[in-house]
């Protein structure tokens, strides 16, 4: 099939309406191979920093030398990037772009290049890319302006480096204080105001202009919803025992606002549901959930795309040559990152031969990705400039900064503690990076503890206090570690003001008998920023809590001390 299929005639005309952005998908299916179809529904890791640059484990996932060569033997529709030791493609800006272009010079139809940049907890791509403070900070901000912003910034500087697909939002209702692998990755748990910010971001990261070369897709996840599991579906299958109109109320609301803020595309949990599905499958899997809830209730004709299909979540009960033909079974269009790639797609080509799957099943979504890809302008435009990259990354940092001084939390301030007027408060806190930041910022002195600190390490914070007016601890999901909620009391105990702030879940201000909390829902560099500004009182805090906070000494949504 001749490269960039269709576009002669898409670039001949002055506007696409929905039926010609349909004529031009069906063009281009036209012109395709099933496996060239097949290839289009997976989206793969690649390994290495550059396009052309043979990595050694290319030969041992793929058997070819290069990502390049990858993109070349499987035709797939798209990659995604990651930061880690195994996969490590991000570098500098002008590298990802460069690599972006390298894959995309070697695709025969433009690729669609995601990443999971939801800000804060999870950040795949960071400084100088511009840095913000995630989605519980949002909540606590309670700005949807906050929001469509921060998704703006983020997706414009993805653009600019060629990456055109965000998988984010997430819109899982935290309702669970136990869970373990959403979090503060969630905006919040209050439906109504999850909803808003979702369909907020939506608005930030795709717009609503044709052909938008700074916009990027975005993501709703988790289908049909995370936020009530106990489990990480990384490592396990999780159940969420939620009714069906227990789903209407709480889990849903978020995914409905951003189907009605037209998102291009929704991705699946790995988790079951025995209420709504009785089966075992997970969500994924499950034609009850996939093809009944969000297709039929949610009427729902986007893209969906399943959550990595590495993770044991999905890989529980079934084989990894059964996982993708069940997908596309339950209604999903894209399979994200299959442990074997050839194997995966070979296991969908002869589903399709042996009449287990209809070809024009596979069309289906094949014209939804098309028409996702021609939405967003890639189909038209898939290389970036490499001379803008540097101008555009980064250039968000001054809102970034004024978006997360809105969203400190004060939760109690009951010694009258804030603002601080100690010359040299000592700063305790897990982390190395966030306590210097601070200490410096408050020119304070700094002792780093592990995340569970030790009985000696206890011993040395509190002998270190000996010499400070005030103590600043900075916690990180201590609610669930109680040596930091030890470590905080012996603190209180020196009778030495302590200031404590939760810069993870914000569970942790039930714990614990120091005075004064705060909550930052994030170790950014501007959420560490933001928490100094307010604890030297060059700002008022304004942030609001945006999930109730259970415990000792417990707290309701949308409660906050402001001055």
């Amino acid at each position: 099939m001749r490269k960039f299929a269709a576009l002669t005639l898409v670039t001949a005309m002055v506007a696409l309406t929905p039926v010609a952005r349909a004529d031009a998908s069906v063009t281009t299916l036209r012109g395709m191979s099933l496996e060239q179809k097949v290839g289009q529904l997976f989206v793969t890791y690649v390994n290495g920093q550059a396009a052309d640059v043979p990595h050694p484990k290319n030969q041992t996932d793929f058997g070819v030398a290069t990502a390049a060569d990858m993109v070349r033997k499987y035709q797939p529709g798209g990659v995604i990037y990651f930061n880690n030791s195994s996969r490590d493609n991000i570098d500098t800006p002008k590298q990802i772009a460069e690599l972006s272009n390298g894959l995309q010079k070697a695709s025969k139809i433009p690729l669609l290049i995601s990443i999971d940049q939801e800000m804060g907890l999870v950040t795949r791509i960071g400084p100088p890319a511009t840095q913000l403070p995630g989605n519980m900070a949002l909540g606590a901000g309670r700005s949807t302006e906050d929001a469509e912003e921060a998704a703006r910034i983020t997706g414009r500087e993805l653009r600019a480096m060629g990456i055109n697909q965000n998988f984010a939002p997430d819109a899982d209702v935290n309702s669970n204080p136990a869970n373990p692998i959403i979090g503060v990755r969630s905006f919040s748990s209050d439906p109504k105001l999850a909803a808003d910010m979702v369909a907020a971001q939506v608005r930030g990261y795709e717009g609503r202009r044709w052909f938008d070369m700074t916009s990027v897709t975005s993501t709703a996840k988790h289908f049909p919803g995370h936020g009530d599991t106990s489990e990480d579906s990384h490592t396990a299958l999780p159940v969420s025992n939620r009714s069906l109109d227990q789903w209407r109320q709480i889990d849903a609301p978020p995914f409905s606002a951003a189907i009605a803020a037209k998102i291009d595309s929704i991705m699946t949990a790995h988790i079951q549901v025995p209420q709504i599905d009785p089966s075992g499958n997970p969500a994924t899997l499950s034609p009850k959930i996939i093809t009944g809830l969000l297709r039929d209730e949610l009427k729902y004709d986007g893209v969906i795309v399943t959550d990595s299909l590495e993770m044991a979540g999905v890989r529980k009960l079934h084989s990894d040559a059964e996982i993708p033909v069940l997908a596309i079974k339950a209604g999903v269009d894209q399979l994200l990152m299959p442990p074997n790639l050839g194997l995966a797609i070979d296991s969908v080509v002869k589903a399709v031969r042996s009449g287990e799957i209809t070809e024009q099943r596979i069309d289906q979504s094949v014209l939804r990705i098309l028409k996702m890809k021609l939405l967003r302008g890639v189909m038209l435009t898939a290389e970036v400039d490499l001379n803008k990259v540097d101008q555009i990354v980064g250039s968000g940092t001054q809102q970034a900064q004024a978006i997360a001084d809105r969203t400190i939390t004060v939760v109690r301030n009951d010694a009258q503690a804030l603002p601080l007027n100690a010359t040299a408060p000592l700063v305790v806190g897990t982390s190395d990076a966030t306590t210097t930041a601070l200490a410096t910022r408050l020119k304070g002195t700094r002792f780093v503890t592990a995340t569970s600190p030790t009985a000696a390490q206890i011993q040395q914070a509190v002998a270190a206090a000996a010499n400070a007016d005030k103590i600043v601890v900075l916690t990180n999901n201590a609610s669930t570690r109680s040596a930091q909620v030890d470590l905080i009391n012996k603190l209180v105990a020196t009778g030495k003001p302590v200031v404590a702030a939760a810069t993870g879940n914000p569970y942790d201000v039930a714990h614990s008998g120091a005075k004064t909390w705060l909550a930052t829902y994030s170790t950014t560099t501007v959420s560490m920023e933001a928490l100094a500004r307010v604890l030297l009182g060059e700002v008022k805090p304004q942030g609001k809590l945006p999930v109730d906070v259970p415990g000792p000494t417990p707290y309701p949504f949308g409660h906050g001390v402001t001055w």
